[in-house]
This record gives C-alpha cells, structure tokens and sequence, in this order.
C-alpha cells in the first residue's frame, strides 16, 4: 500500500478506505436527503437533475463602456449570470479624480464614480431578466443603491431585480484590505442592508460571505470554511440583535468560496460546510424556516493555483476546479480564464473559459444524478474530518469573543499566513508538485500577448466627474449629504438617505468621505 498522504488541510488522506472508516456513522443524521436537512448532499431535491448551476463569469475592467461590452458578449455566449470586478478606487470609496486612485483606475475592474457610470455599465441589458453579482464590500450598500436606480431609470421594479452583492467587510480585515470604516459601523451598514432588502428588493441575496479571499491568501479548506461560516455568525448575531427576527433575513444569505484542484478534498469541504451552517442556525439561532438553513454558494476556480509559466496548462486546472465545485453542488460557478496569471482575460480566453462549464453541464454524465460522491467511503470520511478540523477552529474563534474579536486580535490572519508558509516551504522544497513550475519546466515560454487597460481612462474618469459636478445642483447634493450624516449619527436606516444624495447625483467618493468624517476609517491594531 502507498504512502499517506497530506491533504491541503493537513490532514491524512489514506491510501485505500473502507466500511470500518465509516464505523459508528449514522447515515440519516449525517446525510439526509438531498434537499433536507442538514443538506449534506445539497440545498435542493432535484439539484442540476433540474437546471444546471447559474454559469456567472466574472468581468469587468477598465471604463464601464468597455466592461459593458464585455457583459454582452457574455451573454450572447450563453452566460446566465453576470458578475462585476469594481477597481480598486472603487472599492475602498475613492472617485476616480482622487489623488489616492492615482494608477488604479480601471486597472483590476471597472471605475463607478456615479449614478452615470452604472447607467453606462448596463446599457442595453436588461435587469428583469439577468442575475447580477457584485463583488463590493465596504461600500456595497452604495452599488446596489446604483443599481437600483438604473434599474428604475428601465422601468424595471425593485421587486424584480435578482443577483447578490458581496457585502461581506468582515473578510477584509482579515485576508483583502479593501475596508473603509471600524467593524462597529459597519455590521450596522450590513444590518441596514439586510433591512432595507426585505422592504425593498426582496429577491436580492443581501450578502456573499466569502471564504474565497482567505483561501486566495493561503487559507487551508479547513480554515476557509471555519473562518467564513464564522464570520456568517457574526452577521446573523448582528441582524437578530438590531431587532430582525433570523427566519426574516437568513433566507438571502449566500455564501462564496474556492476550489482548488484537490478534487476529492474540495468536495467533501463543501458538504461539511452545508452540514455545519445547518446546525448552526437550527441549534443556536432556532431557525424554522428550511431556507434559513441552506447553505446556498457560489464558486469561483483558484486563481491562486494559476501559473504564468505554460498558461495553457491552466485550461486542465480550470476544468477539474470546476468539476470539484460541481460535485460538490455549488449553485453558481465563475471559470477563470486560463491567461489570468499575466493580465487581464482576451475575450477568446473568457470565452473559453465559459465553454468549460458548458462542457461540464452539457457533455458530462455529472448533472444526471445528484451528489454523486454520496457514499464513498473516501469522501465521505473526509467530509467528517474536515468537518471536524473547522469545529475545532469555530470554537477557538469563540472562545476569543466571536469573529470581530478574533479579527482584532489578528487570530484569523496569523492562521492563514501560517498555512500559506507551509504550502510555499512544500513547494519550494518539490515535495508539492506545481506542473511547469517546480516540475516540468520549459527551456523557453513561448510569448504571449496580454490584454492591457489603457491608461488614459483614468484622465477620462476625471473629466466625466468635472462634468458632472458643473451640471449637477450642487445644493442638492450638499443637503442630500448633510442628511445621510445626520442619520449616521443617528440610528436610522442609512440606505434611504444614500440612495438620496446618488439620485442627486453625489459620487461614491463623496458619500463615502461624508461618512469617514462620521465614523472615522479602521487602523489595524496588534496581532493575536
């Protein structure tokens, strides 16, 4: 028999498993149906028996002319979802013109100064009938304000318009850095959110709790799963203590995570999560409502796992993190592209990359029965020890105070660079095999030719905002402002007055520097 080996967890995976691996396993309380609880084996009876995964390609770059040109050739490629990269400024409530944005703009997604922007950003799509994920987070109250309005502007009622903002500042403070504000205001930003979702848009998933960002930074499936599902607590903890009863709000929760290429690992990951936040919030929030249950995800393949060296060898990655993810019964799926590692995706290269999933759902046996892996000994198994191994972690998280406390004693964080080191030592070592990197390299790369952002867009953002301060009414907007303050103070809804002061035509910039005179910005403190 072959040696043990170590999964990306740490944890051993045996050379053969059998049914005394499985001893003392109660198959009923373990597993359930499909559909059940504690969804083990899928949130849904029917699973992609019934339609396959929501196929959401993410994309944006540049001026939201150029990344709205890319959404529509997704969607006449046969993308059901769309996705949204912001840039950098945009993410951290800077307009484009600021001096802090200088080299940004447009550079790792696409600029929104304005209501004039998203206007641009969606033209010609309409919002009744596509899905839309926006991947922002200090400020995603902002966005999806934006939205909502451009969505008005086509006739298109709130109550219709689907899709999911990631709202999830928790993970910044660990593994981004892209926060604005202290933890304190801003659970109550994503409190007011949940709130002003269940009055106003309805169908909206109010948060994306990400364990993908942690993962991407060096976290191990274990500590991904643990440290996102604790950071889910934290927010439900912050709902149900400004007055929300838990079965009025969890239904719209969503998760996000990775998958890697360890396959077997990746799957089992992801049927422990689902059982972990089903007893969760049946056991220590009383939930009632099934739906409050379900651990509902999207996925995106590991960018982290690409490589500049032989980029087309990340084609075979993207395909088997796609199927890991489609295994393990993600609702939506994001396929990186196979040239991400150097620049931005060509349009041929996200093209290709939405036809791996094409190939998955419609060319595989993998969509006609649901989780297939459901008793394998081998999956199964691991499923209970990684299970067990983000427990043990949950539980370390609570002993320290909860997630916000663990944050500030940097607990989270020196977990994940600890895992990252050891994955860098193994791989420089040769021990972890990196196909092109550490083993089997070429002499000579062959040259390729990337797509670049032009940076002239940043001159071009500047001048879109000098335009459109001349021409707005500026009193307005100052009294529009002063009022979002004055509820900041307060403990008012902030989205009424926000969605206020962008109809008047305020930027992100500026609201968000309105706040920041509030609230102040957050300053990391000492580690754990």
């Amino acid at each position: 028999m072959g040696e043990v080996r170590t999964s990306e967890s740490g944890l051993p995976i045996e050379p053969l498993y059998g049914p005394q691996d499985l001893e003392s396993w109660e198959p009923a309380e373990k597993l359930g149906e499909p559909g059940a609880y504690p969804y083990t084996r899928g949130v849904y009876r029917s699973m992609y028996t019934g339609r396959p995964w929501t196929m959401r390609q993410y994309a944006g770059f540049g001026t939201a002319a150029e990344s709205n040109a890319r959404y529509r050739q997704l969607i006449a490629h046969g993308t059901t979802g769309l996705s949204v990269a912001f840039d950098l400024p945009t993410q951290m409530g800077h307009d484009s013109d600021a001096a802090i944005a200088h080299g940004e703009v447009g550079k790792v997604g696409v600029a929104i100064d304005s209501i004039e922007d998203m206007r641009v950003l969606f033209d010609s799509i309409p919002l009744d009938r596509v899905s839309t994920s926006m991947t922002i987070n200090a400020p995603a109250a902002l966005l999806l304000l934006l939205y909502q309005l451009v969505a008005e502007e086509q006739g298109v009622g709130a109550d219709q318009l689907t899709g999911t903002i990631q709202n999830d500042v928790l993970k910044e403070y660990i593994a981004r850095g892209t926060y604005i504000f202290p933890p304190k205001p801003s659970l109550r930003l994503v409190a007011d959110i949940f709130q002003y979702c269940r009055a106003e848009i309805p169908k909206w998933n109010t948060i994306s709790i990400s364990g993908y960002h942690m993962a991407e930074a060096g976290a191990s499936p274990a500590q991904e799963i643990a440290f996102t599902l604790a950071d889910g607590i934290e927010y439900v903890r912050t709902a149900v203590a400004a007055g929300m009863d838990v079965d009025d709000f969890a239904p719209r929760l969503s998760f996000f995570f990775v998958a890697r290429t360890t396959l077997l690992e990746e799957v089992a990951k992801f049927r422990a999560a689902r059982r972990i936040w089903a007893r969760v919030m049946r056991e220590e929030f009383g939930a009632v409502n099934p739906k409050s249950m379900m651990l509902r995800f999207h996925t995106q393949t590991a960018g982290v796992q690409l490589t500049a060296q032989q980029p087309e060898v990340n084609l075979v990655r993207v395909a088997v993190q796609g199927l890991a993810a489609v295994l393990g019964g993600t609702q939506s799926l994001h396929t990186n592209s196979f040239d991400e590692a150097i620049a931005l995706p060509t349009d041929k290269s996200a093209r290709l990359a939405l036809r791996t999933q094409q190939v998955l759902a419609y060319e595989t046996d993998v969509t006609a029965t649901v989780d297939p892996f459901a008793g394998s000994y081998v999956v199964e198994k691991m499923t209970d020890d990684v299970e067990t191994a983000a427990v043990e972690l949950m539980a370390k998280i609570q002993d320290l105070g909860g997630a916000v406390a663990a944050i500030e004693r940097g607990f989270q964080k020196d977990e994940i660079e600890r895992n990252a080191y050891r994955i860098a030592l193994e791989t420089d070592s040769g021990e972890r095999v990196v196909v092109g990197v550490n083993r089997y390299q070429l002499d000579e790369e062959e040259p390729y030719e990337p797509l670049r952002v032009d940076p002239a867009i940043e001159a071009q953002q500047a001048e879109r905002l000098a335009r459109l301060r001349a021409r707005r009414d500026q009193s307005a907007v100052d009294e529009a402002l002063t009022a979002l303050q004055k509820a900041a103070q307060g403990a008012d809804n902030l989205l009424y007055p926000m969605k206020d002061a962008l109809r008047a035509r305020a930027t992100v910039g500026e609201v968000c520097n309105a706040l920041r005179e509030i609230w102040g910005t957050y300053v990391p403190g000492d580690t754990y």
